[in-house]
Order: C-alpha cells, then structure tokens, then sequence
C-alpha cells in the first residue's frame, strides 16, 4: 500500500492508496487532552485541543496510516471502509481505540487523550 501525506486547509490529511481507499471515506474530528487541571471549575474549560498529535490507523493486513492534528486538535484522514484500531504514535492512554469507517462519507470520531490528572 503507498501513503502520500498532503496538507489541505491546515489539516492533516493522510490519503491511503488502494485497498478501495477512496477520497469519499475517511474519519475527521478534534484530538483533546484533559482534565487540564486537577478541579474543573464552572464555565472554564477541563480539556484542551492537543496540537500536533500523531494518530496511528491500523487494520490487519493493511499498512498503516498516520495522520497529524493541526494547532487546533482537528484531524482528517481518507482510509477505505472498514474498522481501524487507533493509538497515539507516542502511547499514551486515549479513547476510542477503534474507530469504523462508512462507506462514501467521512464520519466524525473525536479522540481525548487522558492526562492523568486527578
């Protein structure tokens, strides 16, 4: 499988050639991290967009596909339908760990990172 690696309107896109990869499926959402401090206090925010994260698309017997957040967290990606584990080039504990593909749209799946923090 070949991985061209593009940047379109400040995202990151990853387009995923053959397998049935087509630019008419894929996942797109915002990648946060949180809590961001150890009390969530009314009308601030507990969590916060992660800038510059990797994500890591995997299916069995398929080559994998890594896509970065842009400053604002957001991310998109073209993978081919199906379901995908999902983790962080730099393991930490995230959720989802899977993420299912539609055929002919992009589906969004938010992704938050848990910092630990209690």
């Amino acid at each position: 499988m070949t991985r061209v690696a593009a940047v379109v309107a400040g995202i990151g896109l990853v387009v995923a050639s053959g397998a049935g990869a087509t630019a008419k499926s894929g996942l797109h959402g915002i990648v946060t991290r949180g809590p961001i401090s150890p009390m969530c206090v009314a009308e601030q925010p507990c969590s916060a967009p992660v800038a510059g994260a990797t994500l890591v698309f995997q299916r069995a017997g398929h080559a994998t596909v890594q896509v970065h957040t842009n400053s604002k967290g957001a991310y998109r990606v073209v993978l081919a339908p199906g379901t995908y584990g999902v983790a962080l080039a730099k393991p930490r504990r995230m959720d989802p760990t899977s993420a299912r593909v539609v055929s002919g749209g992009f589906r969004r799946v938010d992704f938050s990172i848990d910092t630990g923090i209690r």
